[in-house]
């Protein structure tokens, strides 16, 4: 990429982080695809024109659908920019590939296993060992506050206040709401904190900063597999789509959900409707007003 698309992608970024408020995670994948794309675009990504986009979709052949359609999503916006800003007078984001994706059913644990991967944790925890706490007070929050990965290992120390069931989050697009905090959670951080070091701004310090997603992930992983669960089959998400599909099972209301996930639109919530297709049956049988009426 030369100077000038540089600067023009640092321009769309600066806009993306002032008008859209978009999180460094964000900014940092935006950016990466738009560096992708000037490579097979040749270095010329700010005055590319429909028939040089054109040629994308044969060069990304072989990428997955939902990359192709995320990298094209970010080019049409970049060229939104350029033609809002006066950088150019044409948008040629309509010859971008446009692939069709098919939605994928999140992965999910029965409550089971949810259940065996605590008893394991909790026996650890048990011991007084401070990182088994540790471990203990993640697996809370995840599952039992169906946080992000992102938002479970940014949390301040003083997140969790003593007999506060709830937590004002700063989540994905720097959006806030309310977190529930079950009485476990609270005494799971609780004892961990005893081991928290007192100058440590975190509540899950790890190094010079927080501990990493990738830390995080390999965690969860090690809890699954003390409880005899397939590591491959579980990672913080997994456990914030069971936090959403378990409460789904249980009668929780989709808006309620939909705030409790922080999802901007419940389309995204709605997926959870897919996976508790069983829950959705039971409910028109009972609940409908024809249920009762002999056929």
């Amino acid at each position: 990429m030369d100077s000038s698309d540089r600067a023009l992608v640092d321009r769309f970024l600066d806009m993306l982080a002032a008008e859209a408020g978009a999180s460094p995670n964000t900014l940092a994948a935006y950016r990466n695809d738009l560096e992708k794309a000037a490579e097979d675009l040749g270095g010329e990504l700010g005055k590319a024109d429909r028939d040089s986009l054109g040629t994308l979709g044969a060069k990304w052949a072989g990428l997955a659908a939902s990359t192709v359609a995320r990298r094209s999503s970010a080019l049409r916006r970049f060229y939104r920019f350029l033609v809002d800003d006066d950088l150019r007078k044409d948008d040629p984001g309509s010859a971008l590939p446009k692939p069709k994706l098919q939605r994928p059913l999140p992965r999910v644990l029965g409550e089971a296993q949810v259940e065996s991967i605590f008893a394991a944790a909790g026996d650890k925890a048990a011991s007084g060992e401070p990182l088994a706490q540790r471990n203990l007070a993640l697996l809370e929050l995840l599952y039992g506050s169906g946080l992000r990965a992102s938002e479970v290992i940014s949390l301040p120390r003083g997140a969790v206040r003593p007999g506060q069931p709830f937590l004002i989050l700063r989540g994905k697009g720097s959006k806030e709401r309310l977190v529930p905090i079950s009485s476990r959670a609270e005494a799971a951080v609780k004892a961990w904190l005893e081991s928290v070091p007192a100058s440590s701004p975190w509540l899950f310090p790890g190094g010079k900063n927080h501990i990493s997603r990738m830390r995080l992930f390999q965690l969860v992983r090690e809890m699954a597999a003390d409880a005899g669960i397939a590591p491959e089959r579980i990672s913080p998400h997994v456990l914030r789509h069971a936090f959403a599909t378990h409460l789904l099972s249980g009668g929780a209301d989709l808006r309620v959900l939909q705030a409790l996930l922080g999802h901007a639109d419940i389309a995204t919530t709605q997926i959870y409707t897919h996976v508790d297709a069983a829950r959705l049956v039971q409910l028109v049988n009972e609940r409908h007003p024809l249920a009762d009426r002999s056929r």
